[in-house]
């Protein structure tokens, strides 16, 4: 990756068709971003459910996820998600 020379360390990847959506986030193209770039990534975009995050979880270099609308509408506990993801 072109800026990783320069000290970035990570990636907030947004699927912007999925935002705000709460239809899931895009796991596969997430997956893919930080298999190829070797970089951490942040995954936004369509976070509904714990599941969701359960699938990012499952692949090595997807860090974090921003849950934003999925924790105002209640659709994700944030006590449950600190419990269950506490790194």
């Amino acid at each position: 990756m072109a800026l990783k020379p320069y000290g970035a360390a990570r990636i907030v990847y947004t699927d912007i068709s999925r935002d705000g959506m709460l239809t899931g986030p895009n796991v596969e193209a997430t997956a893919r971003l930080a298999a190829e770039t070797g970089m951490a990534v942040i995954a936004s975009g369509g976070m509904s459910t714990l599941e969701d995050l359960r699938q990012l979880a499952q692949f090595p270099g997807i860090e974090a996820a921003i849950i934003g609308r999925a924790l105002y509408t209640g659709a994700i506990d944030l006590t449950e998600a600190v419990q269950e993801f506490p790194g």
